[in-house]
This record gives structure tokens, sequence and C-alpha cells, in this order.
């Protein structure tokens, strides 16, 4: 099965694979507990929502690292 959207179309917004699963993967798990708080059915399985978040430019390596930096304090 291929990856869509393309992985060149992601390493646009996080320069390598191992940094992508790690965005991909924090993102796929904030989605799952926002959804499991409003007692919300997913269309999709969240970590399709985090590649395709990634793939708009709506999160990348910087921006998770903000995120994690403001979570761990």
């Amino acid at each position: 099965m291929m990856l869509y959207p393309a992985m060149n179309k992601l390493t646009e917004y996080v320069p390598n694979r191992y940094m992508m699963v790690n965005v991909v993967a924090r993102r796929a798990r904030q989605i799952a507990a926002e959804a499991e708080a409003a007692g919300e059915h997913l269309a999709e399985k969240p970590v399709t929502l985090a590649i395709h978040e990634v793939a708009e430019g709506k999160f990348d390596a910087n921006t998770m690292s903000t995120v994690i930096a403001s979570e761990n304090d």
C-alpha cells in the first residue's frame, strides 16, 4: 500500500522520516484524545487525519516542538 499524500509532499514540512513519524504520532494522539473528550466519532483514523494535516502545512517539525515544550511546562 502506498502512502497518500506522497512522502515527498510530507518532507516539504518535516525534514526526515524519523521526525515525520514523531510529528504524525503525536498529532494523531492529540486528535484521538480531543475526539474522545468531545464524544465524537471520527470518519477516518487519527493517523490518517494527522498525515493530511502535515501535508496541508498545518503542522511541521517546529510547530510540534513548540507544542511539546508547552505540554512539558
